[in-house]
């Protein structure tokens, strides 16, 4: 009988803050909701996150405040989010860059599939690969030639260690058997300057950031990085036309939770975010960005995750890639 009790005990203790949780999620959101993005103002990652941020305030009715949390190469931000209350009113925004991180940097505070849950996947771009006119070369199969009959001697710029721009690179190199020197910049601004004045030999960077300087003949597109061509440079092959079997290096947008937040606030959170970038207003405006929306579950968010992760990892290691 003393045990009947106990457990009778039990479940009315737990009933309150279980129907805390579903009225929490029945009336979410009853308050503005902080989206934090884990880099600076200006770049992709915070133009599109806003742009997306004033569409869900008029789904949900409630303001979102994109609070900018740079540094670390996404580290700091992160870690800030996997701090707060899992009560769908802290929003994270993720990229690739946080999975390379997940090996990169193994002694951080937090790991995305333990610290959070996966919400939603944005969109995804392809990165263009460019040489200065300078080198000489026209084609990959040129650049790959010149770098085998100069090893070493090659290098290419990138925002930084574990940027999407080194780890394209990286990539790369792997599928090739080149060898070519990284040179790591604080930031994208000063690898483009010096791609620019050819002083560095080659560069990955996004294709709208590229597409007028190559339009310009201020540098040479040898191939974009996705598996199909890129609408903004439909004259452009993919590295994989261009010769490099299996290569696939894109950029994407996704968000994601603290984990405990409640299911159904997740769910809501997917479902509207699916529909505002499958309208075709936004999906228009996006593509002629070269973002290209990509609506999944969060369960098919999370595979992705995970296997981005996984493809990084391998990456990292047989490169013996060091954060410092």
């Amino acid at each position: 009988m003393t045990i009947t009790r106990r457990a009778a005990a039990l479940v009315l203790s737990t009933l309150p803050f279980a129907l805390l949780r579903a009225a929490r999620a029945d009336d979410y959101p009853s308050r503005p909701i902080r989206v934090i993005i884990p880099f600076g103002a200006g770049g992709p990652t915070d133009v599109f996150t806003r742009a997306l941020a004033e569409e869900l305030r008029k789904a949900l009715g409630q303001p979102l405040v994109s609070e900018n949390r740079p540094g670390a190469g996404t580290v700091i931000g992160t870690e800030v989010a996997s701090k707060a209350a899992p009560d769908g009113y802290t929003l994270l925004m993720v990229s690739a860059t946080q999975t390379v991180n997940e090996t990169l940097i193994p002694d951080k505070a937090y790991k995305l599939m333990t610290d959070f849950v996966p919400v939603a996947q944005l969109f995804h771009s392809e990165l263009v690969m460019v040489v200065p006119p300078s080198l000489g070369v026209k084609s990959l199969k040129d650049f790959i030639a010149l770098a085998k009959a100069k090893p070493g001697t090659l290098n290419y710029g990138s925002s930084g260690i574990g940027s999407n721009y080194h780890m394209a690179g990286e990539l790369l190199k792997n599928l090739t058997g080149i060898d070519i020197v990284h040179v790591p910049y604080r930031g994208s601004t000063g690898a483009r300057t010096d791609i620019l004045a050819g002083n560095v030999q080659m560069m990955f960077d996004s294709v709208p950031t590229m597409a007028p300087f190559i339009e310009a003949g201020k540098v040479i597109a040898l191939g974009t990085s996705g598996t199909k061509r890129s609408v903004a440079l439909p004259d452009v092959p993919t590295l994989v036309e261009a010769g490099v079997p299996g290569y696939e290096a894109t950029i994407w947008i996704g968000m994601m939770a603290p984990k405990g937040t409640p299911q159904p606030i997740v769910d809501r959170l997917n479902a509207e975010i699916d529909k505002i970038i499958s309208r075709p207003d936004i999906r228009d405006s996006w593509v002629k960005q070269d973002a290209y929306p990509d609506p999944m579950t969060p369960a098919q968010f999370g595979d992705h995750i995970q296997a981005e992760v996984a493809k990084w990892a391998k990456l990292i290691k047989a490169n013996n890639i060091k954060a410092r």
